[in-house]
């Protein structure tokens, strides 16, 4: 069981703070990776909680890799966002405040391959990024669009 769940039978759906990574994926046309999740439809590049003990680029690779089958190459780090614009509450009532550590690369091997988490994927150029990006990474994908842009 990972560190989440765990908790989660203590305070059921109690506000938790919840570090994420996430990976910035572009392509050779400067068009950015995005998953649509299965359970609130939003768009979001892979990511997901860092488990206990874990470095926050390794939990970046796995997460990308569990999600998409793509192994990464280099990483650099894109930026750190939290405060109270990254609350979030999941489809099943459980609240998180997040810590969005979330990295860029252009280095991947592999074809995507989507596990249970989402329904669809889709390379993006900034100015057609979806509007309904899932909120704990909305700051993170409007300073890509931001600085992609100009």
């Amino acid at each position: 069981m990972d560190y989440l769940a765990s908790l989660r039978q203590h305070v059921g759906h109690a506000p938790l703070l919840m570090v994420g990574a996430a990976a910035l994926i572009v392509d050779d046309r400067n068009r950015l990776l995005l998953l649509k999740r299965s359970d609130s439809g939003c768009w979001g590049p892979p990511g997901g909680a860092v488990e206990l003990g874990e470095a926050v680029e390794d939990a970046a690779r796995r997460e990308v890799r569990e999600e998409t089958g793509l192994e990464l190459g280099g990483l650099s780090l894109f930026g750190v966002f939290s405060g109270p614009e990254l609350f979030y509450r999941y489809p099943n009532g459980d609240e998180v405040h997040n810590v969005s550590i979330v990295y860029l690369t252009r280095e991947r091997r592999g074809e995507v391959r989507l596990n249970g988490e989402h329904t669809a994927w889709g390379w993006f150029a900034p100015a057609d990024i979806p509007e309904n990006i899932s909120p704990p990474i909305l700051p993170a994908i409007a300073q890509f669009k931001q600085v992609s842009s100009g």
